[in-house]
């Protein structure tokens, strides 16, 4: 496609935007009646007594509010080999898995067409907002993406990641291309079942194309991360693989060997270019500005969890540009963002108005049991949190994603919102209760003690240990080098005072709450819980880092074994 007119396309593409956020509650009222006209002879929703109607008040009057807990039985149906229309009139075509990583194990969800036509459009829309700022010229993009395991149910539907499932959609490499967004890698990279041997890959392709890379991308931070984590330890014998033209040893899978040959060819003078940057680096910062010169901007999810990577990522990235990508889950697509110049802490997405039907549960008037009135789309209030709820194309109807949400403007008439945290991350031991942004900020604050000693904070998480009396929060740190024993008590004692929850603080001054314990594990724990989730079927596109262990006893036990230092708070002594 001429330039000119990708240009064109995706002004219009914001035209269209522009067009649909100006009346959004107009918007939704359609899109509610799309989906319900596409699946109201559903079992699902015949038996809640809609009975055809499509209108909002009609939806909400009949049709509860639900977890993935009520939708199960009928997803698992569908996974053995029910193929009346129980959730969706159109066909499913595949069976999505969720990384596992909140929850402790996977959810099954329902992968269809509309899906794929929703990703496709919110990939084009996002692309457009962020050429508006960034122009690209034309060039590849060096992708950290990865897919995995293809299994079969018992009904014979696939069964993957969602990740996987869009990128084995017949529409992703044409999407990309107009995108101007072809990945350095071939395909076997993507789908090698093995993913050290896979980034690796990435890596090389992305050397082998460096003056032709325009951005640098993954799902999530934490993968870009743990990409030029590995370029550090691996970068002289990705540098002799382009210097001899041969692929290194590393490289087992024959389907990827071959696929990379085919690229590689002996590079003595490219190979000594990316030799002197790399030497010429320090501590590896600007890395990516440096080898990959025409690179714009590097991209990713950068929000909630993944905010704590952006540090790390930054220095990589030197003086470029970090660009949040758009805002979705394994269950569906929400927003985009439309203004890419804010840094990821800052960053706001515009819910797109007719890729589902979304109320919110307003947080002031929420009470432990849900009772509560959602509201529309465009009658939240600026500055208020709530908990969305989603109706898909996919068979999730009044879904209650998990997901609290800040709104911070308007779109025309559609929310800007930020991610605040998931709902259910909560640390309590009996009537404290901590979120996953309320651990985020204890740890933002001992992580400055730990700047001042020069000192990295490579990855975190929790547990409530209530196995003995009192309970107690353990907080579990892996560093990039040893720290000395009185700066982990003084951070330490910093978490345990930052946590100003009323409760918390109640309970330590009475007792009733123990000290606040710090585990210090050793370098590549949190790897090997990377490793353990891939063993699980999980991609590393997906992956995120749990906050909280407290559901998994095997992810527990690799913190446990790995520990190396601990310290218990002083504060309230």
């Amino acid at each position: 496609m001429p330039e000119s007119d990708r240009d064109s396309v995706m002004e219009k593409a914001i035209q269209e935007f522009d067009e649909i956020t100006r009346d959004a509650s107009k918007v939704q009222r359609e899109t509610l009646k799309r989906i319900l006209e596409e699946n109201g002879e559903t079992e699902y929703l015949q038996n809640l007594g809609l009975k055809g109607r499509t209108d909002i008040e009609s939806y909400r009057a009949c049709v509860p509010l639900v977890t993935h807990k009520d939708i199960a039985p009928y997803i698992q149906r569908i996974v053995d080999g029910d193929n009346s229309k129980i959730l969706t009139g159109k066909p499913v075509t595949s069976i999505s898995l969720s990384s596992g990583t909140t929850q402790g194990k996977p959810k099954y969800l329902l992968f269809n067409e509309e899906l794929v036509l929703n990703t496709m459009e919110i990939y084009r829309l996002s692309y457009a907002f962020r050429n508006r700022e960034f122009p690209l010229e034309k060039g590849r993009a060096l992708q950290f993406i990865y897919g995995s395991k293809q299994l079969k149910t018992n009904g014979g539907l696939t069964l993957t990641t969602a990740t996987t499932n869009v990128y084995l959609s017949s529409q992703f490499k044409s999407t990309l291309k107009s995108i101007q967004s072809q990945c350095t890698s071939p395909d076997e990279v993507i789908f090698c079942p093995d993913f050290l041997q896979s980034l690796y890959c990435h890596l090389l392709c992305g050397l082998l194309y460096k003056d032709q890379v325009q951005f640098i991308s993954a799902t999530f931070a934490h993968s870009l991360v743990v990409a030029f984590q590995s370029f550090e330890k691996d970068y002289l014998v990705l540098i002799n693989d382009v210097r001899t033209g041969v692929l290194s040893d590393k490289i087992t899978n024959t389907i990827i060997r071959t696929a990379v040959s085919e690229i590689l060819h002996p590079n003595p003078e490219l190979a000594d270019e990316i030799f002197k940057i790399c030497e010429g680096l320090s501590n590896w910062y600007g890395v990516i500005q440096e080898i990959w010169p025409n690179c714009k901007y590097v991209y990713g999810i950068m929000t909630g969890s993944m905010e704590h990577y952006t540090r790390k990522l930054k220095h990589y990235a030197g003086t470029l540009p970090l660009v949040c990508s758009e805002y979705g889950s394994s269950e569906g697509w929400i927003g985009s963002v439309v203004d890419p110049k804010k840094p990821p802490e800052s960053a706001c997405f515009a819910i797109v108005p007719d890729i589902g039907f979304f109320e919110f549960i307003p947080l002031k008037n929420n009470d432990d049991d849900g009772n509560c009135e959602p509201v529309g789309l465009t009658e939240v209030q600026v500055g208020e949190e709530y908990e969305i709820i989603i109706t898909t194309f996919a068979g999730l109807y009044r879904y209650r994603l998990g997901d609290i949400l800040r709104v911070e403007g308007f779109y025309n008439s559609t929310p800007l919102v930020k991610f605040m945290c998931r709902k259910n991350l909560i640390l309590t031991i009996n009537v404290d209760k901590n979120t996953e942004k309320d651990l985020q900020l204890v740890i933002d604050e001992a992580s400055k003690l730990l700047s001042a000693e020069k000192l990295d904070l490579l990855d975190y998480t929790s547990y409530a240990d209530v196995s003995s009396d009192p309970g107690h929060y353990v907080i579990f740190w892996e560093l990039n080098s040893q720290a000395k024993e009185e700066v982990l008590q003084n951070c330490c004692d910093c978490m345990d005072r930052t946590f100003i929850d009323a409760a918390y603080m109640g309970s330590r001054k009475t007792g009733a709450i123990g000290p606040l314990e710090l585990r210090v594990v050793e370098k590549g724990t949190f790897r090997k819980i990377l490793y353990y989730y891939l063993s699980c079927g999980t991609s590393v596109g997906q992956f995120k880092t749990p906050r909280c262990v407290g559901a998994c006893k095997i992810v527990l036990d690799i913190l446990n074994e790995g520990v190396v230092e601990r310290v218990f708070s002083r504060v309230y002594d």
